[in-house]
């Protein structure tokens, strides 16, 4: 379990490199950003409201990787492969649609490493021991995402993906995230950083 200490240099690991990497990426940041707007004919920047630490509700930024309809005269973006097109799906990929989180890490409300942040209905969820996952901000990358990195590909293939998912995937991640929390270290933290770039 992560200390006072360790809490201190994990945030300031976060800070410098969150803004180093908003200096040298923000062109790049807002490049992609400007594509996906003509690709998709919508706002480029894409934000979400997801479960951070103890539970509570936060503002996740990305870049859109998805078209959007309308709906009730509302504007949602619809989860579905055919709502996307190869930039969107090159995006996610390579996870370049997760390069505005660097604002998310730098402003507090992420770390780069760290259980990833769910929408609704799930880690809120949480109940027991369980619920130690919480204890740690939600991160752009984190074992878990790393054991499962080609969730989309796996959920594509199963006739009820929704199920599959909360059946098998989240059940295991919320082991592989117990398991990180427990035995949390900045060693481990720069281990994972480095299996997800390379």
């Amino acid at each position: 379990m992560i200390t006072k200490k360790g809490k201190i240099c994990k945030r300031l690991f976060d800070i410098c490199f969150s803004f180093f990497g908003i200096l040298i990426l923000l062109p790049i940041i807002f490049l992609i950003a400007i594509s996906a707007t003509i690709s998709f004919r919508y706002n480029g920047f894409f934000w979400q409201k997801r479960i951070g630490q103890f539970g509570k509700p936060f503002l996740i930024f990305k870049i859109r990787t998805m078209y959007v309809q309308r709906k009730n005269s509302n504007y949602i973006t619809v989860a579905n492969d055919k709502r996307s097109n190869k930039f969107g799906h090159f995006l996610r990929k390579t996870k370049l649609d997760e390069l505005p989180q660097l604002f998310n890490i730098f402003i507090g409300n992420m770390s780069f490493v760290g259980p990833r942040p769910d929408v609704e209905g799930y880690a809120d969820k949480l109940e027991g021991e369980n619920r130690i996952i919480l204890e740690m901000k939600p991160g752009v990358t984190s074992p878990a995402s790393i054991f499962f990195r080609n969730e989309e590909e796996i959920l594509a293939t199963k006739e009820n993906p929704k199920e599959y998912n909360d059946s098998v995937i989240w059940p295991k991640k919320i082991e592989i995230n117990r398991e990180y929390v427990e035995n949390w270290s900045m060693k481990n933290d720069l281990k994972c950083i480095f299996k997800t770039v390379f």
